[in-house]
């Protein structure tokens, strides 16, 4: 029981409503990729803060799945603080994510026994706030959880990143409901690009923005991040041009 005879449900409900007026007057601050055909194609200029975006890989499994837990490493990397990692799995491998920037001195590591401890601690670390990104890596997100990282991203204006990582092929299909998500994004691994070099090449990814609140869907074909979390878009086909465009933002 309250003191004073409160009813808990209306103190729940107005903290609910402080965090959106706080979200409404707040200015909007974005990250962006440094790339001008993909930042003009986010409201803002990019990767809006204070809210959750989702990444997921293509049809190809663990490959694509990779690409997309390295993408949005790289955009973890770009942003400033400390950035919590929050997983079921003790699979990540630290090395990966060290050469898209995200050196290991910047994680905290997470580790849940089960995806719902993995929501807690995502939600948590979310309204904690003063933190680089929050990554959370998950097989499903149901709409409730996800409104609820969307409310605590906004409260605080963090960054949140989640990262659709599927145990079984035939768990790939629930990525195609519908959450919170200000983005969702898929990531599928394309054939490298040729390097002098004989037998290296340049790491490619197909990234589709499949959703955007306020923007409309696009594909890029993009380099892998760099070491500094960057990614280059390379030029259309038949342009003439066989140079790629590099991301001048490092965070």
């Amino acid at each position: 029981m309250a003191q004073n005879g409160a009813n808990p449900i209306i103190f729940d409900l107005r903290d609910r409503i402080q965090h959106l007026d706080g979200a409404m007057t707040r200015p909007k601050a974005v990250l962006p990729f440094g790339v001008c055909e993909i930042d003009e194609r986010l409201p803002g200029g990019g990767l809006a803060y204070g809210a959750i975006h989702e990444f997921a890989g293509g049809g190809a499994g663990a490959v694509d799945g990779a690409a997309a837990a390295l993408f949005a490493a790289g955009i973890a990397a770009r942003t400033k603080g400390k950035v919590v990692w929050c997983l079921a799995r003790p699979d990540l491998f630290a090395p990966a994510l060290a050469q898209v920037g995200l050196h290991p001195d910047r994680v905290i590591y997470v580790e849940a026994m089960k995806e719902e401890y993995v929501l807690e601690a995502c939600e948590e670390a979310l309204r904690f706030g003063g933190l680089g990104a929050v990554v959370a890596e998950l097989v499903r997100l149901p709409m409730v959880a996800s409104r609820r990282l969307q409310l605590a991203a906004e409260g605080s204006g963090a960054l949140g990143l989640v990262v659709r990582r599927w145990r079984r092929q035939t768990e790939a299909g629930d990525f195609g409901h519908p959450t919170a998500a200000t983005s969702r994004w898929r990531i599928s691994v394309l054939p490298s690009d040729p390097l002098p070099v004989p037998g290296l090449g340049r790491a490619r990814w197909l990234a589709e923005l499949i959703r955007i609140k306020a923007g409309e869907s696009a594909d890029f074909e993009i380099g892998a991040c760099d070491a500094q979390g960057r990614i280059s878009l390379f030029p259309d086909a038949g342009n003439g041009s066989d140079q790629t465009r590099r991301s001048v933002h490092t965070g």
